[in-house]
């Protein structure tokens, strides 16, 4: 085999001179490779030794590659000789680019001119060079369209009469039909694999944000996507279609035939998880630090909306957010809920339907689609079509709860849901019937979409793993926000919501760590929206409110005196804990949730905001319009009153603007720098826990109820929640307070999370070949389960 050979000669220190073709096409020349045999063949020590011994050689292959591909886009790669070439091209510089990339002092490399290299000698003006990175990705670009190899010809006749490259319009080759192109072009499963192996390309391009440390400055924006979303691109729009419209066209269940995915192939699945990698990288855009994204009027009569003023220079997130017909917003959302339901179908035989594997970049590209597109987000909520998405996210985060390989996927799904419940309209979705068994550990219930996900959010809660705590602020919030829609909550969700009171409202767990009083506030919050404003249909909540009524007495009159709260924290050592601070990956708690497997890969993850910097909050009007709430933080406090950090107690009052030395005053920290809760501190809380409205409701309806068991002599359920049906409670509660919603805002905290996110699936996923593996990244660490 030639290639072993030259890539010793290549390896030794001796410059290889560019004008060497012999020696530099044994490199591409062979027939049948694949992009495994290049990984084969090309080990990576051999690639370090010739970064460190023989930069030049290393330098004039990557120049030589790339110069390939460049004819080859020039010339239409109109022989099997050629294609051949630029397949192997490919292969290598997928093989070599991570290494450039690790190295900070080859980083810079591909964005300068090769001067004279291959142009005539050298004596002309480089000026117009362009850098090597910009050749490669229009190379890329001008291929992915290439007739005959990468998309169907339009010419029927011999070569001669071949398509001119340059002349063609992509447009017309949009690889499948869907937003914006009515044509559904032949499948061709050569082309499906030319495409994949083009766009495993220009995702190694794409990675050299692995490569840089994570950083709140979004400045730094990936040249490699910000040049190939360019309108330098003159594929731009084709492409950003073609990817879209082949992920969310894909099926795979194929037509319905049992085993058929064991009988053929499916070339089409390695494309489409190439195109949903592709398209989540080139969307990763910090929308918190530009005004959202919308519109340059260039592009007349297509999919897009052009109404708006210009938006982002990323064209692709241009594209994205001017999407705006409605079949095209039901040819999306269809296509994702299709393929994110997909691991949840039950068949009668085992094994007998495909399951596909990335549903965590359709969920990055669905949270995407929704950050950046908000009339896609209101078409969601519009039918009850958001809940073909919900089941499936319900469904990923029961199953990923006990494994701390998957805390990534936890997050994005209830990211996606804290987006969702911002919306008033997600809320009454919730109250459709839920039907469709999905196979999920959780108790039988009847009842709604709600109970679903506050059944879910309540396993989660008591039995996920201990790395899912920064999330429950998040999960709260999303009940509260769709708290005041819920018509009717079934007795199963009414009695998990009260037994999460009771878990958070224990004095050692109140007094264990500064925020965890924020919990008790959300789920009183609950209580409140819901007994105010749909008290009539929910007798379930209202009985088990009463039935759990000590509960809220103890909180009523939680002590406040440092003896007691000695007592309090001193308690955890005696009782076992309803919900286990500890790793509760012990016994039956974890049933249906399995922890990873040893040494299984995770990558890391950055720390996500505080719901008080994820969130915003708005208030609902009486005609449901919401208007947004200034924070209390921004207003000056009166003179000569320093800001107080009594509003701690609220999870909801701007608190973000108290600096921790003022909350310090109020709870003392130990020697040890360990934060203390002292009186003072309690009582600045507790003061504020908005007990009035159950109280009144326990004081009207438990002598009531009481009489009834009396009177009747019963203990049985039906009678009183007969009764708590037809009571009524009209004139005797406090005034209704006004709605608060959350509402998810951007912000770089997220966005950087997002990044280490995408990118720690994408390593993680792309195991053959393993692209990444061994290199030394920077963005998240690498760590065995």
């Amino acid at each position: 085999n030639g290639s072993s050979a030259s890539v010793t000669t290549f390896v030794s220190s001796q410059p290889v001179e560019a004008t060497d073709d012999a020696f530099w096409d044994q490199f591409w020349a062979d027939t049948a490779t694949s992009v495994q045999d290049v990984f084969a063949l090309v080990p990576a020590a051999e690639i370090r030794a010739v970064r460190e011994e023989s930069p030049s050689n290393l330098a004039t292959l990557c120049y030589k590659a790339v110069e390939k591909l460049v004819q080859g886009a020039e010339s239409g790669c109109h022989t099997e000789k050629e294609r051949q070439i630029v397949l192997n091209c490919c292969r290598l510089l997928t093989r070599i680019l991570p290494y450039i990339f690790e190295d900070p002092d080859w980083r810079g490399f591909f964005w300068s001119t090769v001067p004279g290299a291959g142009r005539g000698g050298g004596d002309e003006d480089d000026e117009n060079a362009r850098p090597l990175a910009e050749s490669l990705l229009l190379a890329v670009a001008d291929l992915l369209f290439c007739p005959d190899f990468t998309v169907q010809s339009h010419r029927r006749s011999t070569v001669d009469t071949a398509e001119d490259i340059h002349s063609i319009d992509s447009c017309e080759y949009i690889w499948e039909a869907g937003v914006g192109f009515a044509h559904s072009p032949q499948p061709n499963y050569i082309h499906d694999l030319n495409r994949t192996e083009l766009l495993k390309l220009l995702l190694t391009c794409f990675s050299e944000a692995m490569y840089l440390p994570p950083s709140s400055d979004s400045s730094n924006a990936n040249p490699w996507v910000q040049f190939f979303c360019s309108t330098e691109n003159r594929h731009a729009l084709p492409l950003f279609t073609s990817l879209l419209n082949v992920v969310c066209a894909y099926d795979p269940v194929g037509y319905g035939i049992p085993y058929n995915h064991l009988l053929f192939s499916d070339y089409r699945e390695p494309l489409v998880e190439e195109a949903a990698q592709v398209l989540i990288v080139t969307l990763d855009y910090d929308s918190s630090t530009s005004s959202s994204p919308t519109v340059d009027g260039t592009t007349t009569g297509t999919a897009m909306d052009d109404v708006d003023p210009p938006g982002p220079d990323n064209l692709f997130v241009n594209y994205l957010s001017r999407i705006h017909r409605e079949e095209d917003f039901q040819f999306i959302l269809k296509g994702v809920a299709r393929l994110l339901s997909n691991p949840l179908v039950q068949t009668y035989l085992p094994n007998s339907a495909k399951k596909i594997q990335f549903h965590q970049e359709l969920l990055v590209l669905f949270w995407k689609l929704c950050d950046f597109n908000k009339k896609f987000l209101f078409f969601v909520l519009k039918s009850s079509d958001v809940l073909d998405i919900l089941v499936p996210i319900l469904y990923f985060l029961n199953d990923a709860r006990a494994d701390q390989s998957r805390v990534g996927l936890m997050h994005i799904g209830v990211f996606i849901l804290l987006l969702l419940s911002g919306e008033r309209n997600f809320g009454v979705r919730l109250n459709k019937p839920y039907s469709v068994r999905v196979p999920m550990d959780i108790p039988v219930f009847t009842g709604t979409h709600a109970d679903l996900l506050i059944i879910v959010f309540h396993k989660i809660i008591t039995s996920g793993h201990q790395r899912l705590q920064p999330l429950f602020d998040c999960l709260l919030t999303i009940v509260v926000n769709v708290s005041p829609y819920l018509k009717s909550l079934s007795m199963v969700a009414a009695n998990k919501l009260l037994h999460l009171l009771e878990a958070f409202s224990t004095t050692w767990f109140l007094f264990s760590a500064v925020q965890n009083h924020h919990l008790v506030f959300f789920l009183l919050e609950v209580f409140n929206n819901i007994i105010q404003y749909q008290f009539d249909g929910n007798s379930n909540l209202v009985y088990a409110v009463i039935r759990k009524r000590n509960v809220f007495h103890q909180l009523a009159n939680l002590p406040t005196d440092s003896q007691s709260i000695q007592k309090g924290l001193q308690r955890k050592k005696k009782t076992p804990e309803p919900i286990s601070r500890t790793n509760s990956q012990d016994g039956v708690s974890m049933e249906g949730s399995r922890p990873a497997d040893a040494g299984t890969l995770k990558t890391s993850l950055v720390a996500t905001p505080g719901i008080d910097k994820l969130t915003e909050k708005s208030q609902v009007s009486e005609d449901g319009t919401m208007r947004s709430l200034e924070p209390e933080s921004s207003q000056p406090p009166p003179e000569g009153n320093p800001p107080s950090a009594v509003s701690d107690g609220e999870p909801w009052s701007g608190e973000a603007s108290h600096p921790r030395r003022d909350r310090r005053r109020l709870s003392s920290a130990s020697s040890s720098g360990q934060w203390i809760p002292t009186p003072d501190w309690v009582m600045s809380w507790k003061s504020k826990l908005p007990l009035q409205t159950i109280m009144r409701l326990l004081q009207v309806l438990v002598p009531q109820v009481e009489k009834i068991c009396i009177d009747k002599g019963l203990t049985d359920e039906s009678e009183i929640l007969k009764f708590l049906q037809h009571g009524t409670l009209v004139g005797l509660l406090p005034v209704p307070h006004p709605i608060l919603i959350r509402k998810y805002q951007a912000n770089s905290g997220t966005a950087m999370w997002f990044r280490t996110y995408m990118w720690g699936v994408i390593y993680l996923r792309n195991v053959d070949p393993p692209i990444w593996y061994d290199t030394d990244v920077k963005l998240f660490e690498i760590q065995r389960v």
